[in-house]
């Protein structure tokens, strides 16, 4: 569609540090994004400015050494760890003679590599066309863009509305086909919310062992490599939790920081899952350094998809590259569940895992010793049995049934609306 320059894989990678806390961003991350979208790096250039350069983004001194290093190691792409404006792509394309790269056009492109499902492949589409959509009015280069009145029209601008119009119709149809994929699962969703399933979520920055994690817990056996993003398609698998029963377990697609705007919004229908989960299970990479900054990285965006409100479970992961760390529950001052300690690549801890997540899922459960008269054994035992609740049942000697029972909270209530007879009047105190 436009006339650029061709992107290759050798490539040119710029950082500059910034005064400007919101215009942080971390080099050895960057990195790790070049690495997974399989680019090989000639050369790092760095620089410090206290705000970025309308033009070039970074200084135009700094502008033609890019220029000059682009020469010199015969680089086919520059990819900046910022986001960059249109003027600013354009701009530096023109002095470095080469195609340039933001990090938000370097994420969506791991993504597009790493796409499988076809829900997975409309939503990078979809994040892609928003994202080149700010950009056509560059494209055309080659071309006339005189504006007026009739005769005045020249054919660039004519090629630009044409683009703009096939883009606003796939977009649209992108978009019907995500909002049937969308119902779909909503279908899904209801069916397990009227079986009283719990769904946990995983969550975390990205490579912090989610999938890792997935697999140990329920052999699913999902990609998982040392990567970024290498999860981007969900997967969803039944575990069996003690005292709680079947719950899903889904895995999703990793955070990170500054997570561009058009792949949050294209994901909408993936990240529902997180929004309405039972519990969110946040996995976080306890040997990082810097784990704090990415767990208030994932809480930002978990803000911005209005899941913040879904009770969390952190899960500290990566024991194993810590000297001296055991598998552990830590409980806040009421005794709960916060954080569990485990390896999910060497399996430790996995028990303390499935033990704090029946604690934390099984204040939803009720659980009572009920004496049924003979005449209502029948009625209400299949009642049970269908529910799959039977804990523990014993006849008595006057033919009484004494029956153990522990189903969900709501279920129960259920039941009790639906009977003209209170179960209340049987429970055994």
């Amino acid at each position: 569609m436009f006339d650029r320059y061709e992107a290759g894989e050798q490539a040119i990678l710029v950082h500059i540090n910034f005064t400007q806390e919101g215009e942080w961003e971390d080099l050895s991350e960057c990195e790790m994004l070049v690495s997974s979208a399989g680019v090989n790096t000639l050369r790092v250039i760095t620089g410090s400015r206290k705000t970025p350069h309308p033009k070039y983004y970074v200084g135009e001194g700094k502008a033609q050494e890019i220029a000059e290093a682009v020469r010199a190691e015969e680089a086919e792409i520059v990819i900046f760890n910022h986001s960059l404006s249109p003027a600013q792509e354009r701009n530096l394309e023109q002095i470095c003679k080469c195609r340039v790269l933001d990090r938000t056009g370097l994420i969506l492109d791991i993504f597009a590599q790493r796409a499988r499902t076809h829900e997975g492949k409309l939503q990078v589409e979809l994040a892609q066309l928003r994202h080149i959509s700010t950009r056509l009015i560059r494209g055309w280069t080659h071309l006339e863009r005189q504006k007026g009145g009739i005769g005045l029209r020249g054919p660039g601008e004519t090629q630009l509305e044409t683009d703009r119009r096939l883009l606003r119709d796939r977009i649209k149809t992108i978009l019907r086909r995500l909002e049937k994929v969308s119902k779909q699962r909503d279908q899904g969703r209801r069916a397990r919310n009227r079986a009283e399933i719990p769904t946990l979520s995983l969550v975390g920055y990205t490579n912090a062992g989610k999938s890792t994690l997935f697999n140990r817990v329920t052999n699913a056996g999902v990609y998982a490599a040392d990567q970024l993003f290498a999860t981007l398609d969900p997967t969803l698998r039944k575990i069996d939790v003690a005292d709680v029963g079947p719950s899903i377990l889904a895995d999703t697609v990793g955070f990170i920081r500054h997570l561009p705007h058009d792949l949050v919004a294209a994901f909408k229908a993936t990240l529902k899952e997180t929004q309405e989960a039972s519990l969110l299970l946040h996995v976080v990479d306890a040997s990082d350094e810097r784990f704090r900054d990415n767990i208030d990285a994932v809480n930002n965006v978990l803000e911005e998809i209005d899941a913040d409100d879904v009770p969390v479970l952190i899960v500290m992961n990566k024991i194993d590259n810590l000297d001296g760390a055991e598998p552990r529950i830590e409980r806040d001052e009421d005794g709960i569940p916060r954080r569990v300690w485990v390896s999910a690549i060497e399996g430790v801890g996995i028990d303390l895992l499935f033990e704090a997540l029946t604690e934390r899922l099984s204040g939803t459960m009720v659980k009572h010793t009920l004496c049924l008269p003979p005449h209502l054994i029948g009625r209400y035992r299949s009642k049970f049995y269908q529910l799959g609740c039977i804990l523990r049942e014993e006849y008595e000697s006057d033919g009484s049934l004494t029956i153990d029972i522990r189903l969900p909270l709501a279920e129960w209530s259920r039941l009790q609306k639906r009977e003209s007879t209170s179960l209340d009047d049987f429970i055994v105190a």
